[in-house]
């Protein structure tokens, strides 16, 4: 394993973050995988899973048994992780602009298929190949005004050549759960089995821009630009895999994670060593737009009916909200069959907060399909 620095623009005098990848295995040598996580600076879990993972993959490295180039980075916002007001990490926003930093990547389809446009042919990896390069050279060509968008940038150099690419998170209070290309799903099903994920979100487009879209959203769109012309391939395997809810830190549960990523690196070939067989899957992915997405009808104290994980029926009571003034009780049902994936992590909610989700097979919303 080696590490690399790389500094981040400064954002005031006197002040400069720098974010550190590490490598393992050599570059060129079968399959490049990148994770990374802590993009969401407050989003503990999965940082422990990645440094768990980094253990694993330094063992590996040691007995000569990695197939492939890794590249992870374990601390992926060092900009984030400095900011606190008083007394309470903000990992998610940056204070400066109030941009999520897993929101607003750059969506350089129609720039690359401009710059491949007269260059592929009928090789898919060749093309594979060119259409990594005039990407790289587009991110280059655009200097970052600042360190947020360096910070981005950054990530995506990184990136943007890796066959597999999962992006480590968690929410507030949740089961494991992932997000994902709906055309890629075949690919990434068998991560959502080792994790025994209690929910696999598929999307072409959720409408947010986030990190793992950057690339699977990208590749589908020059997939239908190019139609039959060239074989495009897939690219890359990106998934936002959310570890559980922001306190669910521990040594048990990093390496329960880190067991399961490292089975299904195995299973994809990038590792040397007995395949573990798949387990069932736990659940059947569903669309993005099918999850339904509760709100606070009224303020007032916010009581849970329903534990993150558990199969959920149409009319099955999920909240219960007790004004503080008289102590009226308002009841929310569900409209959706599915699971109960992640919920709010406080107790006091206001009229029109958001309190959970629960996943469904039919599609009823569109737009932004991710909250802020």
């Amino acid at each position: 394993m080696h590490s690399v620095k790389h500094r981040l623009l400064a954002s005031s005098d006197g002040t400069a973050h720098q974010l550190i990848s590490h490598h393992f295995g050599g570059e060129g040598h079968g399959k490049k995988i990148y994770i990374q996580a802590g993009l969401h600076a407050d989003e503990i879990p999965g940082m422990l899973v990645a440094l768990t993972v980094a253990d694993k993959l330094q063992q590996l490295e040691q007995q000569g048994r990695l197939r492939c180039e890794v590249v992870l980075v374990n601390s992926a916002n060092p900009i984030g992780l400095s900011q606190y007001v008083l007394g309470y990490a903000i990992g998610r926003f940056e204070l400066a602009s109030g941009r999520n930093f897993n929101r607003g990547f750059a969506l350089l389809a129609p720039q690359i298929a401009e710059a491949v446009e007269g260059k592929l042919g009928a090789n898919a990896d060749a093309n594979r190949a060119i259409i990594h390069e005039a990407w790289r050279d587009l991110l280059l060509a655009q200097p970052p005004r600042q360190a947020f968008d360096d910070l981005q940038r950054t990530l995506m150099l990184l990136s943007l050549d890796a066959d597999i690419i999962l992006d480590l998170h968690c929410s507030r209070e949740a089961a494991v759960h992932l997000y994902t290309g709906e055309a890629i799903w075949p690919e990434v099903e068998p991560l959502a089995r080792y994790l025994g994920a209690r929910a696999s979100l598929l999307a072409f487009d959720s409408g947010a821009q986030s990190f793992d879209e950057a690339h699977s959203l990208t590749w589908w769109q020059l997939r239908q630009h190019f139609g039959e012309r060239f074989p495009i391939p897939h690219g890359s395997a990106a998934v936002t895999v959310e570890h559980r809810g922001q306190r669910d830190v521990s040594d048990e549960l990093a390496q329960q994670d880190a067991t399961a990523i490292i089975d299904y690196l195995t299973y994809c070939g990038a590792i040397d060593a007995p395949v573990t067989p798949l387990p069932p899957l736990t659940c059947a992915a569903t669309p993005l737009g099918g999850s339904e997405q509760f709100y606070a009808p009224c303020a007032g104290i916010l009581l849970h009916g329903v534990n993150p994980g558990a199969h959920v029926t149409v009319g099955q009571q999920m909240f219960v909200i007790v004004d503080t003034t008289d102590g009226t009780r308002t009841a929310i049902h569900s409209r959706t069959e599915g699971f109960f994936y992640m919920r709010r992590d406080v107790r006091y909610v206001r009229q029109g907060d958001p309190l959970g989700r629960v996943s469904g097979h039919e599609v009823i919303r569109s737009g932004n399909l991710l909250s802020a």
